[in-house]
C-alpha cells in the first residue's frame, strides 16, 4: 500500500525518522557503551520498530559508519559547470555542503566522528568506508565527462583527492573534522592541484 503523503512531506518524514534513530543511538552509545547497546534498545528509544531501524540502517555499525554528507558532495560535484577540473569541482562541492551546515549539524557530525574514533570495531571498518568514498568520487568525476568510474584515470584522480582528505582528517584519528579544518583542507587540495596539474 503506497503512502498518501505528498512526496516532499514523505521525504521530510523519512529524514526526521532517520535523524531520530541516529541521535538516540549516539546518546545510548555515549551513555552505556557501543557494545552494550542493542538495536532493540535504539528502536525503542526512537519509537520505531526494529524492522524500521533496519530499513534505515542495515546494521548497528552503519548508524555511525554511514556518512550522510558524501552523497550530497557527490551530487554537488555533478552539478559543477562543464569543464571544471577535479580539484575545483571537489572544493566547490565541499563548500556548498559544509559551509551551509548548521551548528547543530556540525555538533551531531562531531559526535558521530568521536564515537567512530572511540570504538575499535568501528575503526576496523575505516578502510571499507574509504574505498566506498573513492568509488563514489570516481563515479561522480567520470559521469561529468560521460565516462565510467571504473576507468583507471578517474580512480587514480579520486584516490589522490581522497588521500588528501585522509591526510587532513583520517577516519578514527584523534581529531574530528570541523569548520576550522576547511581552510587547511583547501590548502592541501590546492597543493595537490599545483603539483599534479589537477586544476
Amino acid at each position: 500500500m503506497t503512502s498518501s503523503l505528498p512526496a516532499g512531506l514523505r521525504e521530510r518524514k523519512k529524514a526526521k525518522t532517520r535523524l531520530a534513530i541516529r541521535e538516540h543511538a549516539m546518546r545510548l552509545f555515549e551513555e552505556q557503551g557501543y557494545a552494550s547497546t542493542t538495536v532493540d534498545q535504539i528502536a525503542e528509544a526512537a519509537e520505531v520498530s526494529p524492522s524500521t531501524f533496519f530499513r534505515y540502517f542495515p546494521t548497528k555499525e552503519d548508524v555511525i559508519l554511514t556518512d550522510d554528507y558524501d552523497p550530497l558532495i557527490v551530487e554537488a560535484i555533478k552539478a559543477q559547470p562543464p569543464g571544471t577540473l577535479p580539484v575545483p569541482a571537489l572544493l566547490a562541492a565541499m563548500k556548498s555542503v559544509f559551509l551551509n551546515m548548521s551548528a547543530e549539524e556540525w555538533a551531531s557530525e562531531g559526535r558521530r566522528q568521536r564515537i567512530f574514533q572511540d570504538v575499535p570495531e568501528l575503526r576496523a571498518r575505516a578502510m571499507s568506508q574509504t574505498v566506498l568514498a573513492l568509488d563514489l568520487l570516481a563515479a561522480a568525476l567520470a559521469e561529468r565527462d560521460g565516462r565510467s568510474g571504473d576507468e583507471l584515470t578517474y580512480r587514480v584522480i579520486a584516490g589522490a583527492l581522497v588521500g588528501v582528505v585522509l591526510a587532513i582528517s583520517p577516519p578514527g584519528g584523534a581529531n574530528s573534522f570541523g569548520p576550522a579544518d576547511f581552510s587547511r583542507l583547501e590548502q592541501a587540495l590546492e597543493l595537490l592541484a599545483e603539483n599534479f596539474h589537477l586544476r
